[in-house]
């Protein structure tokens, strides 16, 4: 798999990390120097995301199974953990589900939401995707230079964007902006595309929401029990949507507690 670009990291057992729409590897960088202590980490860029080029063949849930399934192949990872946020979070349930890693944590995860919440979360991160690419960069950088400008860029996403570095922003915001991927990936959420209904029964589950997320809906426990009946359900207190820069700490606890089996 030689067009996946990922970042690897520690020693121990291995730990594959898996971002969220539009995001790309970087977003564990908070996380990642403390999970190395303890694992081997391996953060990826889906293909037409971060550096990893796009692939026709690499979108919606059964092509990212057999992409995964190769990756772990191809690095001799055989069931690795696995951690993903957001989309991240869904093809983590899936691989789950499909019996092909050790056990799953799952980051504020896509998938699990209504109709009327996919409709909102993939509207909002369209209207992100397309300022993203018409903002010259000279104004980008000079948005994220500033406190109130990280809020107005971030503030969907992080809970705390003040706290992240603008050199960090402002690669985010032009990432997502060239992303080849999204377009593709957020055509297959019409209908029915990208929704997790499980179960995933013989794999140990950690879901953790985000207490602040403004993207995602928290879905009822009830719920959540229903598709992983054995499921270790979690709140990250202070957190938004992609909760590894708003706090690394707790984030890295519960992924090494997910996957300490």
């Amino acid at each position: 798999m030689d067009d996946v670009v990922y970042t690897r990291a520690g020693q121990g057992e291995p730990l594959v990390l898996i971002h969220g729409v539009g995001h790309r590897r970087q977003a564990w960088d908070p996380v990642i120097p403390l999970l190395a202590k303890h694992r081997d980490v391996i953060a990826v860029d889906l293909p037409g995301f971060g550096d990893s080029p796009p692939r026709d063949d690499a979108y919606g849930v059964e092509p990212a199974l057999r992409l995964f399934r190769e990756f772990f192949a191809g690095l001799g990872l055989g069931r690795p953990h696995v951690a993903g946020n957001s989309l991240g979070g869904l093809l983590s349930l899936a691989l789950g589900q499909a019996g092909l890693v050790r056990s799953v944590t799952a980051l504020s995860p896509a998938g699990l939401w209504t109709y009327a919440q996919q409709r909102y979360a993939i509207g909002m991160l369209r209207t992100h995707y397309h300022l993203a690419r018409r903002i010259p960069d000279r104004f980008g950088r000079r948005l994220a230079a500033s406190a109130v400008g990280r809020t107005v860029v971030s503030g969907m996403i992080f809970d705390k964007p003040a706290r992240v570095a603008p050199e960090v922003i402002f690669d985010d915001m032009r990432a997502f902006g060239s992303a080849a991927g999204f377009i593709p990936t957020v055509a297959l959420t019409r209908g029915r595309g990208f929704r997790f209904e499980g179960p995933v029964l013989d794999v140990p589950v950690t879901i953790a929401w985000s207490q602040r997320d403004r993207i995602l809906a928290r879905p009822r426990a009830a719920e959540l029990r229903k598709m992983c009946p054995q499921a270790q359900l979690l709140v990250l207190p202070g957190c938004g949507h992609v909760p590894m820069s708003d706090d690394p700490e707790l984030v890295t606890r519960v992924l090494l507690e997910g996957s300490d089996v």
